[in-house]
C-alpha cells in the first residue's frame, strides 16, 4: 500500500546557458519562487566537445574536464548575478553544474522539483513558436511540470 505524504517538492529548477532566453527563464523562476516561497536552483550542463575522425593519426588535445566545468560554473554565476542585479534584490539561487547532455542534466535535476523552467529557442520560419530541442524533450519527458518562457 502506497503511503501518502503531504510533503511537496519545494524547488524550482531553471536551465541556464547564459542566453537571453535562459536569462528570461531565470527572471520568471525567481518571480515565481517569491510568490510560492520556493527555492530556485539554476542548472547548467557542460560536455566534452565531440571529436570526429582525424586523418594521419593526429588528434587534437582535449581540454581538461575540470577546466570545462569551471568555465561553465563561472558563466552560470555571471548569469545569475546579472539577473539578480536586473531585479534589484538579492534573490537566493543555488547553482548546479553537471557534466552531460543538457536534457539528461535537466531531467536529473528536476526529479524532485515542483517545476522546471526553461527558455525557448525558436528555429526556422516559425521563430518563437517552435521549441528548441532541449525544451521540446523536457516538455515531453520531465518528471515535473515544465514552464517554457518565450524568447524575449
Amino acid at each position: 500500500m502506497a503511503q501518502h505524504t503531504d510533503q511537496k517538492p519545494s524547488s524550482i529548477v531553471v536551465g541556464v546557458d547564459g542566453s537571453p532566453c535562459s536569462q528570461a527563464a531565470l527572471r520568471w523562476a525567481l518571480a515565481q519562487a517569491e510568490l510560492s516561497g520556493s527555492a530556485v536552483e539554476a542548472v547548467a550542463a557542460w560536455r566534452y566537445p565531440e571529436v570526429y575522425g582525424y586523418g594521419y593519426g593526429w588528434v587534437p588535445s582535449m581540454p581538461d574536464g575540470g577546466e570545462l566545468a569551471k568555465a561553465a560554473e563561472g558563466a552560470l554565476r555571471e548569469t545569475v548575478a546579472t539577473v539578480r542585479d536586473q531585479l534589484g534584490h538579492p534573490a537566493q539561487v543555488t547553482i548546479r553544474v553537471a557534466e552531460g547532455h543538457p536534457v539528461q542534466v535537466l531531467m536529473d535535476a528536476s526529479r524532485s522539483a515542483q517545476l522546471l523552467v526553461l527558455g525557448s529557442r525558436g528555429h526556422g520560419t516559425f521563430t518563437g513558436i517552435l521549441l528548441g530541442s532541449v525544451s521540446q524533450h523536457c516538455v515531453q519527458h520531465a518528471p515535473c511540470p515544465v514552464v517554457v518562457i518565450p524568447q524575449p
